[in-house]
């Protein structure tokens, strides 16, 4: 019987907001804000929600990752439709419990050999492992050859990001090495990266933004040089910021066409806060 593999990822992967051709089935959060809750994207868009924090500062963000039950309709609904196996992208296991959760829906249903890559990341960088593994199932790989390929990205890529307040990353429990951020030291704009291990993480501790996102492209065009990268930037309704960082990264090289951004969606901007933004680059083979 021949293999039928289908891609599922999250919509912390900001798929929502790339053009793309497959069909990748993904598992939604939710956002809530107040009495309300949305599902991301479909309800509620990265630009809509970042406008409602700015709007109202009283509303503190919370997200819940899909449920396991809704998780198993869709692997069912895979069944039903003749595939064999699946292959689920999600966003880093030290991040969320959609990793842990996706393995335990896997186990409720029979006809489905499932196999959860821990991406170690967020956005783009997990965006472009679910675009390449299904690249790779339409030129008939199978599952093995796939994971070697989403492990070179995963090991062969770098974020720095700036953060304008560290509120919501202390609240929602997202920083790991949070500790002695309370009070006043909350007033800092820290630079701040995902480990190798897929958490995020304080990188160096800054005073103002515009010094924040300065370092930030400093440590790109230092950890850059002599290296052939795809750069990407990635930012929570953050156009004016968006707009420098393309600026500089193509006077630094005018050979520079196009540069990868996207909105983050909302489900991640819920621990990062509005005006977040992000420089990361991925090595290429």
């Amino acid at each position: 019987m021949d293999k039928k593999i289908a891609i599922i990822t999250c919509s912390n992967a900001c798929l929502d907001y790339m053009d793309y051709k497959h069909d990748i089935k993904v598992f939604r959060s939710s956002i809530h804000l107040g009495e309300e809750s949305f599902v991301d994207f479909i309800d509620l868009s990265a630009t809509e929600f970042y406008k409602r924090l700015e709007e109202d500062k009283s509303i503190f963000p919370s997200t819940s990752y899909l449920p396991i039950g809704q998780m198993m309709e869709i692997y069912e609904d895979l069944v039903k439709d003749g595939y064999t196996d699946a292959l689920v992208i999600p966003i880093s296991k030290e991040m969320s419990g959609i990793y842990n959760a996706s393995i335990m829906a896997s186990k409720e249903v029979v006809g489905l050999n499932v196999t959860v890559f821990n991406s170690k990341t967020v956005a783009y960088p997990e965006a472009k492992m679910v675009l390449k593994a299904a690249d790779m199932v339409e030129e008939g790989k199978d599952i093995p050859e796939i994971l070697k390929e989403l492990e070179y990205i995963r090991d062969n890529h770098k974020i720095y990001f700036a953060v304008n307040t560290l509120t919501y990353l202390v609240k929602n429990g997202r920083l790991s090495n949070a500790s002695g951020f309370i009070g006043g030291a909350l007033k800092i704009k820290p630079v701040l990266t995902i480990s190798k291990e897929g958490k995020v993480e304080t990188y160096e501790k800054i005073r103002t933004f515009p010094k924040a996102v300065e370092r930030v492209l400093k440590l790109y065009f230092d950890e850059t040089k002599d290296l052939d990268v795809e750069p990407f930037i990635i930012h929570a309704n953050n156009d004016e910021y968006k707009d420098y960082i393309m600026k500089r990264l193509k006077e630094h090289n005018p050979e520079l066409k196009d540069i990868v951004n996207m909105p983050l969606t909302a489900g991640v901007g819920a621990h990062s806060g509005p005006k977040t933004i992000a420089l990361g680059y991925y090595i290429k083979k």
